[in-house]
């Protein structure tokens, strides 16, 4: 899995938390029935808010199903989405990840970099983009708005002395696009707008924490980043990301949702986390790599002590596959990146999602909970109305 919304069981309202694993595990079952097993390796958090945002709009709840026993669930069965806005969902991933495998093997990143994997890889990228355009089409998506995109931020990737916000602009219209056709599918088309504004903010945010993340790799590998393209260094790009942050609050406020809490919990609360934790420990590299001493991972508010044995994450469809192989394995198989990978076969086996993020037990902290959500006695016994 990978995105920038990472929710932690244990901060998340137990409801809440319920709710959007049926949107995550519809989300990898229609890429299964539609695409094929190996499809389910675009799956990620991200593009699940698409499925979140139509039910969120709906009248009445999209239609669930039954669905058996999976390994990230402890072999337990779930009810799971099933839906139109799953299916756009399933679109947009497989679309995206073509284009991300495609830059991949352009800028011959890792293994990428040998003939056989990137011609493979290209066979993959051809096949999961097109069957992405077919599923598109039949939810009356156009897909030539991403596939626009993907190429634009190619060909922008290769144009020097450009401005940040230049460069995120394809990812910003493809999200865009993708949200604002949740209100078509919801039949609520006064919605587009608004959504539309939040994607904008919620692709820029995207862009620019996936930069913020991948700054120190990139630059030792001397790889490409739209940061260093741009000449932006992270106090600036904090602050493009704190704008964005409050574009998209305003945009979620004017929406006209019948189910506001999930929208809320995802879009609002999880996402500044994601931006707080990226610049830390973005940050505390950079005091580490000054000669501060410390290393970032104990910059991290509550979060384990990373092990020194395990290497970087290469990203693109290698960590696919072994987060594939992960799930197949319930946990017992962790690849070399992974921070559970030299733990017990116990820890091993959890598959709660939980990244070390610091907020656990925050749950019932009654007020910092109930400002994201009405959980309604989910959470707590909490009666402050607030």
């Amino acid at each position: 899995m990978f995105g920038i919304v990472r929710p932690c069981r244990h901060g998340m309202c137990g409801g809440l938390f319920k709710e959007w694993m049926a949107h995550l595990c519809g989300l990898c079952l229609a890429l299964r029935d539609e695409h094929g097993h190996a499809s389910r390796l675009v799956t990620n958090y991200d593009g699940l808010l698409i499925s979140v945002l139509t039910e969120a709009q709906r009248a009445a709840s999209s239609s669930h199903r039954r669905a058996g026993a999976c390994a990230l669930r402890g072999f337990k069965g779930a009810d799971v989405v099933e839906a139109e806005g799953v299916r756009l969902a399933a679109s947009v991933s497989l679309i995206l990840a073509a284009g991300k495998i495609r830059d991949h093997v352009a800028d011959g990143d890792g293994v990428y970099a040998r003939r056989p994997v990137a011609a493979v890889a290209e066979r993959v990228a051809a096949r999961w983009s097109a069957a992405g355009s077919g599923t598109a089409v039949a939810v009356g998506f156009d897909p030539g708005i991403l596939l626009g995109a993907v190429e634009e931020q190619t060909r922008l990737e290769g144009v020097p002395g450009l401005r940040l916000l230049e460069l995120t602009g394809p990812t910003e219209a493809a999200v865009a696009a993708a949200f604002g056709h949740t209100a078509l599918l919801a039949g609520k088309p006064h919605n587009r707008e608004s959504l539309e504004e939040a994607g904008r903010h919620f692709g820029r945010l995207a862009h620019l924490l996936d930069a913020v993340e991948d700054l120190a790799r990139d630059r030792a590998a001397g790889a490409y980043n739209p940061l260093v393209a741009s000449g932006t260094d992270l106090a600036a790009a904090r602050r493009h990301c704190d704008d964005a942050l409050l574009g998209l609050r305003l945009a979620v406020a004017e929406l006209d949702l019948e189910r506001r809490t999930l929208v809320k919990a995802l879009l609002v609360k999880e996402i500044g986390r994601s931006v707080t934790r990226a610049f830390a420990e973005a940050e505390a590299g950079v005091r580490a790599g000054a000669g501060g001493g410390t290393k970032p991972d104990q910059e991290k508010p509550g979060a384990p002590h990373r092990d020194p044995r395990l290497k970087p994450d290469p990203g693109g469809l290698l960590s696919m596959m072994c987060a594939a192989l992960a799930c197949c394995t319930c946990g017992l198989y962790r690849p070399p990146w992974d921070e559970d990978r030299y733990k017990s076969c116990t820890e091993r086996c959890d598959a709660s999602g939980c990244d070390g993020c610091g907020q656990c037990g925050e749950c019932c902290n009654c007020c910092n909970c109930c400002e994201c959500c009405n959980c309604e006695g989910d959470c707590c016994s909490c009666d402050c109305g607030c």
